[in-house]
Parts: C-alpha cells; sequence; structure tokens
C-alpha cells in the first residue's frame, strides 16, 4: 500500500532534528516521513501474543486482529492477507496464542504503527505444557517448591481473603460451603480476571492487598476448570513469585483435580476444588461439637473411673485391723515396750552384780598388794631427806636425818652407826 505524495518542504526546514526551534520547527508530515523511513529500515521479526480482537471480513483480501502481550498491558494492531489464513487449518480465534512473522509498517497519513503478517503460526498446547515444565524446573531450582517454605493453615480463621472471577461458580462454592461448615466466618473478597491478559496483574495485585491486611488469616485463590490457555496465568512466574512471597498462608483451588497449574506448587495448601478449599479453611461446626461431647464423655468416664479406683484404694486401706482398731497396734506395742524395759532392768542388774563382785575382787588384790599393808603388819619404810628410800647401809651417812613411816604415821631419825 502507498501513501500521497506530500508537498515540497520550504527550503529554510532544519535538516536534523537537533536543528528545530519553536521558531522554525519541522511539519508534521517532515516528521511522520523520518519515522516511515526509519521504520522502514526495521527486518520483520516473529512476535508472539494472544489473539484478542479478530472480525474476519469473508470476500476481503485483508484480516485484522490485535495481538496482546499474555504478561504486560500492550498490544500491536497486526494486518494479514487472507491467503495465508487460508494455509491453516483454522483461522484464529480471539484468546488463541499465536506468533506472526510480521515487518512493522507506520501511515504516515495516520500516524499510526501495525505489523504486516505474511505468517501466522498456533501455539500449540504441548509447547505451552513444554514452556510451563521448563519454568517449573528453574523455579524448583531456587526452592519456591520446597516443603519447607510452607506455612500451616489456621485452624479457624476470623477473616478469609478470596481471590476469584466476577460473579464466579468458584466464589459460590468457597462461600456458601464454609459458611455452611463454620457460619461466623468472614470473607474479604477480591473480584478479578481469571484468565486473559489482565489475570496475572489482578490476581497478583489483589493478592498483595490481602497479604497486607492484618484481619486476613489465610488466602484462597479460587476459579473454576478450564483448558491449558485459561488456567496459563495460574503459572505464570511472575505470579508465581508473588504468591512465594506472601506471608499469609495461602490455599490454591485452581480447576480441577487434573488441572496443575504452578500455583499449585507454590501455594502452602493445593486444594482440588474450590469445595474441597471451602471444607480445608475452616472446620465444621457439627464436627467439632460431637468431638467436644465425645471428648466430655471421655473425660467424665477417666474422671469417675479415677474416682472408684480411689476410692477401692482408700476402703481397703480403712478395711486393715490396724485401722480398724487403731487400739490393738498401740496395746502391742506397748507389751514390747514394757518387755524390753523389764529385760533391760534385769540385764543393767546382772551387769551390776558382776561388776560388784569384780571391784571386790580388785579391791582385795590391791590391798594385798599395796605398801600400807605390809606396813600394817609392822613393817616401816625409811626415807631420806630427800625421799629416796633406803635400802642398804650404804645409801645414807652417819648422822644424816631419816624419816620412818609407819603404818599409822612417821617418825623422824638419825644414823648414829652403820652396819654393812
Amino acid at each position: 500500500m502507498t501513501e500521497p505524495t506530500s508537498r515540497p518542504l520550504p527550503a529554510e526546514v532544519p535538516q536534523k532534528a537537533l536543528d528545530t526551534t519553536a521558531t522554525s520547527p519541522w511539519p508534521v508530515r517532515l516528521l511522520a516521513e523520518k519515522i516511515k523511513v526509519y521504520i522502514d529500515r526495521m527486518p520483520p521479526v516473529w512476535v508472539e501474543g494472544q489473539v484478542v480482537q479478530f472480525n474476519q471480513r469473508p470476500g476481503s483480501g485483508m484480516q485484522w486482529l490485535t495481538l496482546r502481550d499474555t504478561e504486560a498491558d500492550a498490544s500491536l494492531p497486526v494486518t494479514i492477507f487472507s491467503r495465508v489464513l487460508l494455509t491453516l487449518a483454522q483461522p484464529p480465534a480471539e484468546g488463541d496464542h499465536v506468533v506472526v512473522h510480521a515487518k512493522p509498517v507506520f501511515w504516515t497519513k495516520r500516524g499510526t504503527l501495525q505489523m504486516q503478517a505474511n505468517e501466522i503460526k498456533a501455539v500449540g498446547v504441548g509447547e505451552l505444557l513444554a514452556r510451563i515444565e521448563a519454568l517449573k524446573k528453574v523455579l524448583a531450582a531456587e526452592g519456591l517448591f520446597d516443603v519447607s517454605r510452607k506455612r500451616k493453615l489456621p485452624f479457624l480463621p476470623a477473616v478469609v481473603g478470596l481471590v476469584c472471577g466476577r460473579e464466579s461458580k468458584a466464589e459460590h462454592d468457597v462461600v456458601v460451603n464454609a459458611r455452611a461448615r463454620w457460619p461466623q466466618v468472614r470473607f474479604e473478597i477480591r473480584e478479578v480476571a481469571v484468565q486473559g491478559v489482565n489475570a496475572v496483574r489482578e490476581v497478583s495485585n489483589a493478592i498483595a492487598e490481602l497479604d497486607r491486611d492484618p484481619q486476613v488469616d489465610v488466602i484462597v485463590v479460587a476459579r473454576g476448570g478450564g483448558s491449558v490457555e485459561d488456567l496459563l496465568p495460574f503459572s505464570n512466574e511472575s505470579l508465581v513469585r508473588a504468591v512465594a512471597q506472601a506471608r499469609t498462608p495461602l490455599v490454591s483451588a485452581i480447576g480441577h483435580e487434573t488441572d496443575a497449574p504452578l500455583l499449585d506448587l507454590v501455594a502452602d495448601y493445593r486444594a482440588s476444588t474450590p469445595t474441597d478449599a471451602a471444607k480445608r479453611i475452616v472446620p465444621d461446626v457439627s464436627e467439632e461439637r460431637l468431638r467436644l461431647t465425645q471428648a466430655r464423655s471421655r473425660m467424665r468416664g477417666a474422671i469417675a473411673a479415677m474416682l472408684e479406683r480411689e476410692q477401692r484404694g482408700l476402703d481397703g486401706v480403712r478395711s486393715r485391723p490396724v485401722l480398724a482398731t487403731p487400739k490393738t497396734m498401740l496395746e502391742s506395742r506397748e507389751h514390747d515396750v514394757r518387755q524390753v524395759i523389764r529385760h533391760g532392768r534385769h540385764a543393767l542388774d546382772a551387769l551390776l552384780l558382776r561388776a560388784g563382785g569384780e571391784i571386790g575382787r580388785l579391791a582385795a588384790q590391791v590391798r594385798t598388794l599395796s605398801p600400807a599393808s605390809t606396813l600394817e603388819r609392822g613393817y616401816a619404810v625409811v626415807q631420806r631427806a630427800d625421799g629416796h628410800v633406803v635400802r642398804r647401809p650404804d645409801d645414807v651417812a652417819v648422822g644424816a636425818g631419816l624419816r620412818v613411816r609407819l603404818a599409822e604415821g612417821a617418825l623422824d631419825a638419825q644414823v648414829t652407826a652403820t652396819n654393812a
């Protein structure tokens, strides 16, 4: 396609953009032409995106569609010849992931940029699953799926944060079943897009908002089943990392039992369905009441059995003779004490008698061996003045004083002569 040739430019127009001024500007047609020249030098490129708008025009040689990035709010218009679409088994539909080989084209008259495609290919489910599996290995190597990172869900949350689609069946299943089990539970619900290009951003923002709320005890991310393409946002790397950074325990209830987005692996608990999530986040009040009744019954039975056992023991102790007639024990002990006293007295008397006889015998021996006994028979002990006993005449000298000890009293004497 060509556009009408523009009028010649005045000679005084600057040649370079840096030379333009407020008094010497470029005309719009000149800037548009330079942009076109720059873009025309760009080579064709393969671009991947999701078809978000495609209205097929039968009989037209050119078709228009819009490709949007699956992770960011960015889109590009694409034109493609109808004959290219005829080579496909089926034309692309809104929501399909495709890659196109296209060249950028800038239309100077409208000042718009679009991609002119000459080839288009659908991204198959197998390729999408392969990408998810590769991302899964990378995140697992970082430890995002480790069991040690998973937090324990609260037994009885006061407030449950729920991220779900707008007026979705998943929201109904979680809320109705949870309140049927525990009517007092409260919900903070964030209705967001759960598929499409805005799903990753809106779900991530909702999780972050609920995670910042100190009243929210647990977060549930729920949606119903769907195709692999529909569930792609829940295998998105940025969403998985956002969940890993959350401090509030999170339950994943995405799809059905056979669905396995990466969100299930990073969540603290994976519920097979939204209904299963409701059963997991709150206890059943009727079951808890039954358990309390059973616990009280078991405690009563245990206490009654213990009291009965202790009563039997007490009755057994009280039935013993020593407690039935306590005086019997005292009387027997009194008799024993008297016997011991009597035996002690007899033993002491015998001991004293033997000791008295022994003392008399020893006294007689002492008296027999005592010098006083010898003196009583008429003998005397002669001692010098220094107290030395005189045994021979040589022990004293003539004129020395002597002391003669008698049985009763003593005499002083003087040596007049010695006879050797």
